[in-house]
This record gives structure tokens, C-alpha cells and sequence, in this order.
């Protein structure tokens, strides 16, 4: 017999097309599904029929939204390397840790940063995951998304020129690699967990090697994920290695789709938004980040105004310093209002629709998942807005954006399955994995010679 929730009393966004929102109203879960979505309240014969029932008064109810773009295994290097631009950061707080990580590290610091996307109210997470040192790095991150039950996309991150030798691989070890990982996790518990290739950046990945796992991508049905244009200098490095910006990079190389996510384009120029209207593409919007690195701000008003899909992302907690996704959306909203001096620039259904709807592109899964309507995943993220922070609450949408924070996230549901209710974690030990961590941590540090 399946299983079934009622979410009722709530402040529906339901993110569809028309932008609806229903206040109050209810969500009815078969299984792993949404099978109803109105206004008021449910029919006596949902609330009759249902084997749970959840009261979400004063509280907003919302499609989970997708986290586009981490890095799990930095969960690890939170404040390590403060105060530096990309390349300096990269030097000083990744190569050296990243170096010693182990599986069961990988494994652990995925599972504290998996916990920390459901407290944020993300239900959906692509991990771009570049750090092999270690055989079965990925199959502990896997582990972790498998264990802790979001929906997991790992990006596996390749790199076989111009970067750490440490973090290198061969053109064969890259397509090896990444053909046993897809034979052993793509589809994993109930088609939560999917594969796909990420070229790390434009200076670490050959023209050959782009092109062959693009190729190996399309057969499989899956997208990459890259880096774009994240610093001034890095596009820069491109021009002077390639002649080519990176976006007009990608399209030479026949790269460039809708299939493709652009993490970061601060640094694109108005040929390249030209590329991207005409080649599709969707751009990962990482503004905490950005900022925190002093790396720029990318150009999301104009880009949403060409037709452009962007997502957003916190990236990985080594430059944020959190995942926060509710956090992202504020500073989405004012970082698009204050680069372009227009208040109108980014409101916040805007915003919303970017970490929900965006956010399901990013992942390969539109029609899937992103909005609350009748068919899809039931994804499911519910608000307490009955805080100081918020009240009264005069638009549901301005109050998400603007006045709550991970902290206000009650319950976390995907799959049909509740992970998160009245604030806390079900599906892991909260306190134990912290407790792990603390541990796992400490023994990494003392082996990498990192002063914690």
C-alpha cells in the first residue's frame, strides 16, 4: 500500500507558469508524486484518504528548491582561507587538503554538507565533485545523497592539462571512471541519483578530451557542468591560450546546448549572451560566492530579460561560507538590483522562480521537478513564517526572500519521503554526524600538515 501526505493551511507557491499561489491552500503526495494542488481546503475525500496530514499554517509552502552548484567536500574547509581572490584561495585552502582526502572522508563531509542543503531547504543538489585522489571519492558522496535522501546529481569533475598534477587524469581515466560510475549509481534509489561529466575549467580541460566526454554525454542523455568565466583573469588565460572567451570556446567546440550548465559567467560579454540566446545554455548563479571572492557580479538581470535560463547555487562552503540557499535568494535580489541601480531589477518571484524552476534545468529535470503541480516529484519545502523576522506577512514571496533564513526551514520532504519535520533532521543522526565530523576533519588536517 502507497503512502500519502495532505499539506494543509498553508501559503501555497506553486511556481507553476502563472505563477500561482494559493492562500491558504493544500498539497496532496501519493507515493513519490504530487497528485492534487488548490485553493482553501482539501476535499473530504483527501483529507479521509490521506495517512498523514500536515498543518502548515503560517507557514509557506514552496517546491524544494535546487542547490545548482557545490562542492561537498569543502564542508571540510569552512574559513580556511578567508580574504583571497579564486586562484590565491584555490592554492592556499584546496590543493593542500583535497590532496589527503580519503573515501570515508569524502563520504563524511558529503553527508554533514547533504544535511546542511536539507536544513536550507534545498531538495535537489548538484555536487561538482573533482577531488579522485582516492578510487572511490564519488562513491562516498554517492553513499551520502543515497543515505541522507535528496535528490542528487554528482557532477564528477575532470581536469587532464594545465592544473595540479595531484588532481589530473588521462582522456582513458576520465571515460573509465566515469562509465563504472554510471553503470553503478545513475538511477540509484528511485532515479534520485544521477551522473554527469564536469569539466572543471577551461585551462585544465583539452579540446579533445571536451569533446569526447560532451559525445559520451548526449548518448548517456545527461549535461555537464563547468566553470565559466568565474575571474577576469581566467578569461584572460583563455584569450591568450586559445583566442577565444569561454563561452565563444564552447560553441567552437561544438559544446555549448541547453544540456549545459555555465557555473558562474561574471565575466561574458554581450557576443557571449549573444551565444548563449542562440545555443541555449543554463547559467549557475553563485552571488554569495562572487562576492565573497571578489571574483564580480554576473549580468542576471539582462540575462533573464534575454531569454537566458539561470540557477542559482551557493557554491561549495569553502567560499560562502554556508549553504544557506534561503541566503542566496536575498543576496540574488540585491546584488541584481545594486549592479544594475535598479530596484526593479530582481523581485522576488523572480528570484524564487530562478532556485526552483531554474534550478530544474540545471538538474536535466523540467518537467520533473521545480514547481508544486499535479505529476511532479513531490519535492516539498515548508517555511515557518510566524518569526519576528517575518511578521506580518504581507506577500509570501518578499517574505521568503528577504526576511527568513535556514533556520525557518520546518520540513523537508522529497520523493514523497519526509526528511526534515518541525526542524529536525529524520533521516541521519544530526548530532553524530557533526560529532564524526569534528573527528574526520581533525584526522585529515593532521595528515595534509593544515593547521585547523
Amino acid at each position: 500500500m502507497g503512502s500519502s501526505i495532505l499539506i494543509e493551511n498553508g501559503a501555497v507557491l506553486t511556481v507553476d507558469d502563472a505563477g500561482t499561489l494559493h492562500k491558504p491552500g493544500y498539497v496532496y503526495i501519493e507515493d513519490d508524486k504530487i497528485a492534487a494542488v488548490g485553493a482553501g481546503a482539501a476535499p473530504e475525500t483527501l483529507q479521509a484518504a490521506a495517512g498523514e496530514r500536515i498543518d502548515a499554517t503560517h507557514m509557506a509552502v514552496m517546491p524544494g528548491m535546487v542547490n545548482a552548484h557545490t562542492h561537498l567536500f569543502q564542508t571540510f574547509l569552512r574559513g580556511l582561507a578567508d580574504d583571497k581572490p579564486l586562484l590565491e584561495w584555490l592554492a592556499a585552502a584546496i590543493w593542500p587538503v583535497a590532496q589527503a582526502l580519503t573515501e570515508e572522508e569524502a563520504y563524511i563531509a558529503a553527508k554533514l554538507g547533504l544535511i546542511e542543503n536539507i536544513r536550507s531547504g534545498a531538495t535537489a543538489v548538484i555536487d561538482h565533485q573533482y577531488i579522485h585522489t582516492e578510487p572511490g571519492n564519488d562513491d562516498g558522496v554517492c553513499r551520502a545523497a543515497e543515505e541522507t535522501g535528496v535528490r542528487f546529481l554528482l557532477a564528477r569533475g575532470w581536469t587532464d592539462m594545465g592544473y595540479h598534477p595531484a588532481f589530473m587524469e588521462t582522456p582513458d581515466q576520465i571515460m573509465a571512471e566515469m562509465a563504472r560510475l554510471h553503470a553503478t549509481w545513475h538511477g540509484r534509489a528511485n532515479d534520485r541519483i544521477r551522473i554527469e561529466f564536469a569539466p572543471l575549467i577551461p585551462w585544465g580541460c583539452s579540446d579533445e578530451t571536451m569533446r569526447r566526454t560532451y559525445a559520451q554525454g548526449k548518448a548517456w542523455g545527461v549535461g555537464s557542468m563547468i566553470h565559466i568565466a568565474e575571474t577576469r583573469k581566467e578569461v584572460e588565460m583563455n584569450l591568450e591560450l586559445r583566442g577565444l572567451r569561454h563561452v565563444e570556446w564552447l560553441a567552437a567546440l561544438g559544446t555549448l546546448g541547453p544540456d549545459v550548465q555555465l557555473v558562474h559567467s561574471v565575466w561574458l560579454d554581450d557576443h557571449e549572451l549573444d551565444l548563449l540566446e542562440e545555443h541555449g545554455g543554463v547559467v549557475v548563479h553563485c552571488p554569495v560566492a562572487n562576492m565573497y571572492l571578489a571574483s564580480g557580479m554576473a549580468r542576471v538581470p539582462e540575462m533573464r530579460r534575454r531569454g537566458i535560463t539561470v540557477a542559482l547555487a551557493t557554491d561549495g562552503p569553502g567560499s560562502n561560507n554556508n549553504q544557506d540557499m534561503l541566503e542566496v535568494l536575498k543576496t540574488t535580489a540585491l546584488s541584481g538590483k545594486v549592479s544594475t541601480l535598479d530596484a526593479m531589477a530582481l523581485l522576488p518571484e523572480d528570484v524564487i522562480w530562478m532556485a526552483g524552476r531554474g534550478g530544474s534545468h540545471a538538474f536535466g529535470q523540467p518537467q520533473r521537478i521545480g514547481s508544486l503541480e499535479v505529476g511532479k516529484k513531490a519535492d516539498v519545502v515548508l517555511v515557518d513564517l510566524d518569526t519576528p523576522f517575518a511578521m506580518p506577512v504581507h506577500r509570501v514571496a518578499s517574505a521568503l526572500v528577504y526576511n527568513v533564513n535556514s533556520g525557518n526551514v520546518d520540513t523537508v520532504i522529497v520523493d514523497g519521503k519526509v526528511l526534515m519535520r518541525s526542524k529536525e533532521v529524520l533521516v541521519v543522526d544530526e548530532k553524530a554526524v557533526l560529532a564524526e565530523a569534528r573527528a574526520a576533519c581533525a584526522r585529515l588536517f593532521a595528515r595534509a600538515g593544515i593547521a585547523g
